[in-house]
């Protein structure tokens, strides 16, 4: 069977254990040669087709190995059937999939589901490598947080519609028109931060485009810096912030609609799913398919795993933004 072009065509391929693990093993080692994910030995055994397994000709533990270990499937019951269903609805749907919904999709417990899709966005996760944006590039920031209409009579400070920037949580967006979005949560609105992260992450030189918050005067000295007030008027030519507005749209139309509560301490990973399809939509210029989408999400699950322990907070892990 041909490689599956929409959700249909992928249940019914996935659906064959023997097709899951030799979709995986094309991804994971695409010149063919089987690495022990242990100690990178390339002298690895025939696989199993009963066990599905390959062994290690190295003397080490764990020297048999099925395609799930370094991966973020590790160490779980669940079969590659319903992981790589996950992974074609959670990079796929537009205002991302809540457990709720994967959980019945799927017939597995809510708990199950929503360990799952944090270890998806854990793959999802890009990583910069020191790499700056250029060009034009707007720069901007959202709070992220409930509405007090929403909340408990016994929670609300006054009864109002809304809370401003109270009690929600930060998050800054670059954006390279025509390129990629990085976002991350930050402390506060303040100058340092802000601008540390403009330095951090756009080239000297490019031009720069930012509403009026008085956190980011100064960057003029390195950047061709341009301000739109939103008081006044929101596009003034090439200078407005439209393109960082579109996708604080749809983060929030994920997180309100979709996941409804989010924790503070997980929205990273939230980012970084909605970073991943706006990153990887179709363009223009760029045809993606839900193909393509699935095959980048399939090729960086491996090397990467997070434990239940540290998703819950019993074990310490950062964000590398």
């Amino acid at each position: 069977m041909r490689e599956p072009r929409s959700l249909q065509e992928a249940i019914l391929y996935f659906s064959n254990l023997d097709n899951c693990v030799e979709y995986l093993a094309a991804s994971r080692w695409p010149n063919g040669v089987v690495v022990c994910p242990i100690c990178g030995s390339e002298k690895v055994s025939a696989f199993n087709s009963t066990r599905r397994t390959w062994k290690c000709s190295t003397h080490h533990s764990k020297r048999e190995f099925s395609i799930k270990v370094g991966t973020i499937c590790e160490d779980s019951a669940i079969g590659l059937d319903k992981w790589l269903t996950a992974m074609w609805l959670l990079t796929n749907c537009k205002n991302g999939i809540s457990s709720c919904e994967v959980a019945r999709d799927l017939n597995v417990t809510q708990k199950t589901a929503w360990f799952m899709l944090h270890r998806i966005r854990l793959a999802l996760q890009d990583e910069f490598f020191g790499s700056k944006l250029g060009g034009e590039v707007e720069v901007d920031e959202t709070f992220i947080g409930g509405k007090a209409r929403n909340m408990h009579l016994d929670k609300r400070e006054r009864r109002i519609t809304g809370t401003g920037g109270k009690d929600k949580t930060v998050v800054m967006g670059i954006l390279e028109r025509g390129g990629k979005v990085r976002t991350t949560v930050v402390a506060n609105r303040r100058k340092a931060g802000l601008q540390a992260q403009v330095k951090a992450h756009v080239e000297a030189g490019a031009a720069l485009y930012t509403d009026a918050l008085l956190s980011y005067d100064g960057l003029a000295q390195e950047y061709a810096h341009k301000v739109i007030d939103h008081a006044e008027k929101y596009v003034d030519g090439k200078v407005h912030t439209n393109g960082l507005e579109n996708f604080w749209s749809l983060l929030k139309r994920g997180i309100a609609g979709t996941y409804v509560s989010v924790e503070p301490f997980h929205l990273f990973r939230y980012l970084d799913e909605q970073m991943f399809r706006y990153n990887n939509r179709a363009t223009k210029e760029r045809k993606v398919t839900d193909t393509d989408r699935f095959n980048m999400a399939v090729r960086k699950i491996f090397g990467k795993r997070v434990t239940f322990a540290e998703l819950t907070g019993k074990l310490c892990e950062t964000s590398a933004f």
